[in-house]
């Protein structure tokens, strides 16, 4: 391992119509939700590129994708997503990452392409300053984000995830466990339509620099 001590993943599937965005279908029909999701993932991986010190990586799916992601981002390490649930496969990345060395390993979801690089950054400082995880909210009930400085399967595959209740599950179980929490800001994925319409306001209202790949999706079909 480098001397870097912070590892941040992100959470990635290869765009396939049918089976990429499905809520958002319609309005979109599946090749362009498909065409929305790689748009939202290279902005999200743009965003990871200016967090500071942290050995970047794509958790991904499936199998045959690695070619994909190997193209899309070379400069990305690839780790091949393990495990029969969502859980267990983030239980297993952050833990990969964590037996190799690394102190703070932070793992997120692919679809937030306006989450202010701060929030990242925040997590792993929460890290270094004691606490035993960090969770960035989200408003459906679930979280963009978790961070861990030490493996931590229960908070991982005890939780059903995809449900409106995953934060404080997750929550309840780390209160069980004793562990120190820090929350980030709150923030919002791109799962529904509603969501969108608040994706297309706030970009029109954002600097051009922001989410420069989602505001061109935008712009060619709405």
């Amino acid at each position: 391992m480098a001397s870097v001590r912070n590892a941040l993943l992100v959470v990635a599937k290869r765009p396939a119509p049918g089976h990429t965005k499905t809520r958002l279908t319609p309005p979109l029909s599946p090749e362009q939700a498909a065409a929305l999701y790689e748009c939202l993932l290279r902005d999200t991986l743009d965003l990871i590129r200016r967090v500071p010190d942290v050995q970047s990586a794509i958790a991904y799916l499936p199998e045959e994708a690695r070619d994909y992601f190997a193209t899309l981002a070379p400069d990305f390490e690839l780790f091949q997503q393990e495990g029969a649930d969502l859980g267990a496969r983030l239980d297993n990345a952050l833990s990969y990452y964590l037996s190799r060395g690394y102190e703070r390993v932070a793992i997120m979801n692919s679809d937030g392409p306006t989450l202010p690089v701060a929030s990242l950054t925040a997590a792993f400082e929460e890290l270094g300053n004691g606490a035993d995880v960090v969770l960035g909210p989200a408003d459906d009930g679930g979280y963009y984000l978790i961070g861990l400085r030490r493996p931590m399967p229960r908070l991982l595959r005890e939780v059903r995830m995809s449900t409106p209740t995953v934060l404080a599950d997750t929550l309840a179980l780390a209160a069980e466990e004793g562990l120190r929490v820090a929350l980030l800001p709150m923030w919002y994925d791109i799962d529904d339509v509603a969501a969108l319409e608040r994706l297309r306001i706030e970009l029109a209202n954002a600097g051009d620099g922001v989410a420069p790949w989602t505001r061109a999706f935008l712009a060619r079909n709405f």
